[in-house]
């Protein structure tokens, strides 16, 4: 087994919200938000930059960039259960981005920018037109934003508490939105491996008590926990319990079984806490790897008092039971022959012999 460590630098901002000369990175976003009549959407938003030839994911290895941006994300409507997502295998980003003296990236038909402040976003996809302002300091996770997982380590923080307006599309229409967003930006200088397999949740807690839990590796397996109360005082530990309770759901797309309600006791500070999504169908699939990405409703108890909230849960390591070639086929007829679009099989098959 390769390992893969890295010494440490302090982190400093603005400067750590930028690009890093690093193998594999992420500026990932999600939101639970609601329209003034109560309905209830989440959303998420991530844009990677990874080294091809050296990240060691086979499909991306052959192709001819330095430096490969692309992006995924979602939105979903919790009371219908209606889901969209969409994945850019490559994205053309703007020569300005990453130059500027705050985060401002361009890309395809999306935008990230820190318009005013440190910390002050607006992020605009196909699917969402959003501004988002921290009113927290950043969760660096482990306390240093900097986590040694065994096999490798990776620098990593979150902005966990960003008030969030604007709109929303899902339908023909925008709808007008406010709830709160997370934000984590991760990076590290090891590819993906074998052991990248992990359960991950963000929890936002009606009190202001916002957490990062999860599991990461499948041999060696490291557990951990942070988190930020309203007056920015950051705990750790690695005394973490997370069980699965019952309810599964089985992919149609890909057969991969992802379990999705979770109990999770963290004894050092006496929290307790119950994790349902509020959508089961919430699949994400990106030429070999797939995994399960949706929004949560949270209860539970800290120090025996009552809480709730809401969050995100993120599943990675379920093993495909279909084969790929069956994967695309089946995507292509959902997505194109149930639409009547017959006439585009050439851009389908294009774009399934670039994840070859």
């Amino acid at each position: 087994m390769s390992i893969y460590k890295e010494k440490f630098k302090p982190l400093k901002f603005p400067r750590d919200e930028q690009k890093h000369d690093h193998i594999i990175e992420w500026w990932y976003f999600n939101g639970n938000l609601r329209t003034k009549n109560g309905q209830s959407f989440s959303y998420m938003h991530t844009l990677f930059a990874t080294k091809p030839k050296l990240v060691k994911i086979p499909f991306l290895q052959n192709i001819p960039l330095k430096t490969l941006y692309f992006s995924h994300y979602l939105l979903t409507d919790n009371n219908k259960h209606q889901f969209k997502e969409k994945i850019n295998p490559i994205c053309l980003v703007d020569a300005n981005s990453f130059t500027k003296p705050l985060l401002w990236v361009h890309y395809d038909n999306t935008c990230l920018i820190e318009e005013n402040n440190l910390f002050e976003y607006h992020l605009v996809n196909d699917f969402v037109d959003l501004r988002l302002k921290q009113i927290k300091k950043p969760l660096l996770v482990n306390k240093k934003g900097f986590l040694d997982l065994e096999v490798k380590t990776t620098y990593y923080y979150s902005l966990t508490h960003l008030e969030t307006s604007g709109l929303i599309k899902m339908g023909d229409g925008w709808q007008e939105v406010s709830g709160l967003s997370w934000m984590d930006h991760q990076w590290a200088q090891t590819p993906l491996t074998s052991d990248d397999k992990w359960t991950w949740f963000s929890v936002q807690l009606e009190n202001r008590l916002d957490l990062v839990i999860f599991i990461y590796g499948d041999e060696i397996k490291t557990y951990h926990a942070s988190l930020i109360d309203e007056r920015n005082k950051i705990s750790t530990t690695d005394n973490v319990l997370i069980r699965e309770t019952g309810k599964k759901f089985v992919s149609k797309q890909t057969g991969a079984t992802y379990n999705l309600e979770y109990e999770i006791f963290l004894p050092d500070f006496n929290i307790n806490l119950e994790v349902n999504p509020y959508n089961k169908n919430q699949e994400m699939i990106f030429g070999t790897i797939n995994y399960w990405e949706g929004g949560v409703s949270i209860l539970g108890k800290i120090n025996g008092k009552k809480v709730r909230g809401r969050g995100f849960m993120e599943l990675v390591g379920s093993p495909m039971k279909k084969s790929l070639t069956n994967v695309y086929l089946q995507q292509f007829k959902r997505d194109y022959l149930n639409k009547g679009l017959k006439l585009i099989s050439k851009e389908f098959l294009e774009k399934f012999r670039a994840y070859k």
